[in-house]
């Protein structure tokens, strides 16, 4: 298989790790993987599969991301000796495009998935007026695909009904190891070397920084929660170009930075609760990892967190831009923490039917079905 995408492993983030999973999975199957990406001399992480380099400039005022440009013919012939029996594109950009065009030629049949509301990123950075356009691009890009895979069905419905997809889409779901995400790793030691008492409920958040995780959502919750006189503390993971925006948004949150491996497992499990406003993410990994750590999660009424979050059980879904709602819902955490151990138990639970070999397995077993479609 030849995989194209964006970002495979030189920012760390919830779609090229899974990506990578992916790939990782599909080599211990014994398929061989070739990987199209643009690179960086300091990579996030060590890339599974054979790492071939795209042509690429950083996104301005975004220098962390790159776009990969078009297909050089040296390319093309690496891509036509490979002869790969499927194509998996995982980004729109230029390079994608014309790989689809390349595919078609070849007559190899080609799939694409969908990680994120890229469309929507635009209205963050004032240039909301450029999405119709590029709605545009997005449908001629997955228009006469052999396969589109979503995060999730409610999520496919959402493209559907923006008219970006046409069809059924396949599922690919996410999975979470939970030898690494579980209860286990509450740390009272640890939240009091940050000088958070045991009796204090602590709202965790947990994200790259950057404007379109909904950090002024966050900001305007914890201030109204302050505004009403809930005890809490707000503890901040993750670092990004907009870190010292939030933090002057939120000066009495906690800031660990980044943390990767059984500290995050460990800061997820020392949380009280989840609180997630995203409306961009297709699937919420970060809510699959608090739910497997035992704890309830608050997220916007939008994207991939429907499908993970039940309200009222596991969490509590709240409309988007609801500053109220989302106050009232972590102001019922903070006070009831009953209701947080009930709620974290039924996220326990939930989140052991989300095992990555099994999701990756029915994307191999999609992948041979759509082959065996061509050769017929």
């Amino acid at each position: 298989m030849a995989l194209f995408s964006g970002n495979y492993n030189y920012v760390r983030d919830g779609a090229n790790q899974a990506l990578n999973r992916l790939v990782a999975f599909l080599e211990a199957q014994g398929c061989t993987v070739r990987v199209y990406s643009p690179t960086s001399d300091t990579p996030a992480f060590e890339p599974a599969g054979t790492l071939v380099s795209l042509p690429s400039f950083a996104i301005p005022g975004r220098g962390e991301y790159r776009v990969a440009l078009g297909l050089p013919d040296r390319l093309k012939q690496d891509i036509q000796a490979f002869a790969p029996d499927i194509i998996h594109l995982s980004a729109p950009d230029p390079a994608a495009h014309a790989t689809k065009k390349l595919a078609r030629r070849l007559g190899v049949p080609v799939v694409a998935s969908i990680h994120t509301r890229f469309e929507t990123y635009f209205e963050y950075y004032g240039l909301g007026f450029v999405r119709p356009a590029i709605e545009v691009l997005l449908r001629r890009f997955y228009a006469g695909l052999d396969e589109v895979f979503v995060t999730s069905a409610g999520f496919g419905e959402t493209m559907r009904a923006a008219g970006i997809i046409s069809g059924q889409p396949a599922v690919w779901s996410r999975g979470v190891d939970k030898l690494r995400f579980n209860p286990v790793r509450r740390s009272p030691e640890w939240r009091w070397s940050l000088r958070i008492a045991d009796d204090e409920p602590v709202i965790g958040f947990v994200g790259r920084l950057v404007l379109e995780k909904g950090l002024d959502m966050v900001a305007a919750a914890a201030a109204e929660l302050k505004r009403r006189g809930v005890r809490h503390r707000l503890l901040v993971v993750g670092d990004g170009p907009a870190r010292a925006h939030f933090q002057a948004l939120v000066p009495d949150a906690i800031f660990t930075g980044f943390l990767d491996g059984t500290n995050l497992a460990r800061a997820y499990a020392s949380f009280d609760m989840l609180l997630n406003p995203s409306t961009t993410e297709t699937f919420g990994n970060i809510n699959l990892e608090a739910m497997a750590s035992g704890i309830p999660v608050v997220a916007a009424r939008a994207g991939g967190n429907e499908s993970l979050v039940s309200d009222g059980a596991t969490g509590a879904l709240v409309t988007p831009g609801d500053v109220a709602g989302y106050a009232d819902a972590l102001g019922g955490y903070c006070s009831d923490a009953g209701r947080r151990a009930a709620h974290g138990k039924a996220g326990l639970a939930a989140a052991q039917a989300y095992d990555w070999d099994v999701i990756n397995g029915a994307v191999l077993a999609r992948y041979q079905a759509v082959v065996a479609a061509g050769a017929a």
